[in-house]
């Protein structure tokens, strides 16, 4: 574990993850803390092996936008920077619910 993520995590894939927190901070104008708890809530259970995992072989933009967003009716989401490309209407998702405030997700306050 490290001080942010409750996965452990070797020294690469943390960084990995941080570069997810900073692309949902940067695109969706979200706290740290919270791109964080998003974070820790989807993968707290989850076995990472060391960096390169086999998530790396995505951006992290690509994992934003599925700790942020639902998928549409159609199951797509946007992948990254050619996200206006796809065709898809950033208004018209939903934006999935933070984890309650207060629970262990939140490392970093909130």
């Amino acid at each position: 574990m490290t001080a942010e993520f409750l996965m452990d995590l070797d020294q690469g894939m943390a960084e990995y993850f941080r570069d997810i927190a900073n692309e949902m901070i940067s695109r969706f104008g979200i706290s740290r803390a919270e791109a964080v708890a998003r974070i820790n809530e989807r993968y707290h259970h989850a076995e990472i092996s060391a960096y390169p995992d086999l998530m790396c072989h995505e951006f992290p933009e690509y994992w934003s936008y599925g700790l942020y967003y639902y998928p549409d009716a159609f199951g797509r989401l946007p992948t990254g920077d050619d996200a206006d490309d796809e065709g898809l209407d950033l208004s018209v998702l939903r934006v999935r619910p933070a984890p309650p405030e207060g629970s262990r997700y939140w490392n970093l306050g909130t």
